[in-house]
């Protein structure tokens, strides 16, 4: 075991980052930018708290990130604050002398963690056998290092909120029926508006390990992995409703990883970026009720003060997850860094990697 292997393992947040005054560690994060310029690069997701997110040298959704990534050669330590599927993707697409460090190893993904191998090989093993060779898988990229592979190894490709249409257009070019994880609410979204109608698509329950299907299999064009955003998931019909019936002026934008019944009465629906766009776009004194997670909806309230925002769910809170990157593990991140010493670095194997990148880079053909 090398020197590197050893400290870059995870590692636990000392205590004194725990007491440490805000000032003294914005002031601290000021210094260490400052002294390691271009060799450091700090990317944050839209969804970050506000104390990491002024930091960041870059911020966008997590594709965008990762290709942000792709293009810098400068740097040589990559702090990705978001969570740990979007820092195995910054690793795939970036140089092999390049660090790429995530700051809080906790900082996971609830809806990659609902498709892993095990569950995948049986599902394909199993469809194989329902369907034949008739089948293409897609995932999105909020998925596992692993998955995207078995995708990229079974000629198929990585999708986004952004890109989905256009990829499930692709697929469906390439064989009969696509196989869509791990997000249903997505995939079903998608689909619908490309025309399918929801009786012909199933649903793959990895748990119970059963197909879910209201039709003949003959008639099935998509089957849908039972994963869903935990934040997404939990905005409802009834709140749509509710904002109707008390803001009748009101648009209603939300994410396309919500509900298919709460996308189906919105006004709006798509991507981060798009909910971004649209906002930014929208003529001032307009009022908007905005279906995404809590610390985006905050941001866009903030620099939009001439317009009306507001969650569609008075009751949401933050990705949980995504907020385990905070100033301290941050901090402690940089600090380490400073000294010659990685913790919680993020590494994809090359036999993942390369899979991967086959079905990461089928996407970015279409983009």
């Amino acid at each position: 075991m090398s020197i590197l292997d050893t400290w870059s393992r995870n590692e636990t947040l000392p205590e004194r980052y725990k007491t440490m005054n805000v000032n003294e560690m914005e002031k601290r994060m000021r210094e260490i930018k400052e002294s390691m310029g271009e060799k450091l690069l700090i990317l944050g997701h839209h969804y970050q708290k506000e104390e990491v997110y002024q930091f960041a040298d870059f911020a966008g959704d997590s594709l965008e990130l990762a290709q942000i990534a792709a293009k810098n050669r400068k740097a040589e330590t990559i702090v990705f604050c978001g969570v740990h599927f979007m820092a195995e993707t910054a690793d795939i697409l970036t140089e092999k002398d390049q660090i790429v460090i995530l700051p809080d190893m906790r900082a996971g993904c609830s809806m990659a963690d609902m498709a892993n191998m095990e569950q995948t090989r049986r599902a394909w093993t199993e469809l194989m056998h329902l369907f034949g060779d008739t089948i293409i898988p897609l995932t999105y990229v909020n998925s596992t290092a692993d998955i995207k592979a078995f995708v990229g190894e079974h000629g198929g490709a990585t999708v986004t909120s952004s890109n989905a249409k256009k990829m499930v257009q692709w697929a469906f070019g390439q064989k009969e029926r696509i196989l869509f994880l791990p997000d249903q609410h997505l995939g079903r979204n998608t689909a619908y508006d490309l025309g399918i109608p929801l009786t012909q698509m199933a649903i793959w329950d990895p748990i119970g390990h059963k197909l879910e299907a209201l039709c003949p299999l003959e008639d099935i064009k998509v089957i849908l992995w039972k994963g869903h955003c935990s934040v997404h998931e939990n905005f409802t019909v009834q709140n749509v409703h509710d904002i109707r019936k008390t803001y009748p002026e009101m648009n209603v934008i939300v994410h396309p990883e919500c509900h298919h019944e709460v996308v189906a009465i919105s006004d709006y629906a798509g991507s981060t970026k798009y909910i971004i766009d649209t906002i930014n776009k929208a003529a001032p004194g307009t009022a908007w009720a905005i279906g995404t997670e809590m610390n985006l909806v905050n941001r866009l309230k903030q620099n939009h003060p001439d317009k009306t925002i507001l969650s569609l769910n008075p009751h949401m809170c933050p990705c949980l997850t995504m907020n385990r990157i905070d100033l301290p593990h941050l901090l402690w991140a940089l600090e380490n860094v400073e000294k010659g010493k990685i913790v919680n670095q993020i590494t994809v194997n090359q036999q993942t990697s390369h899979e991967a990148i086959r079905a990461l880079e089928r996407m970015l053909q279409h983009i």
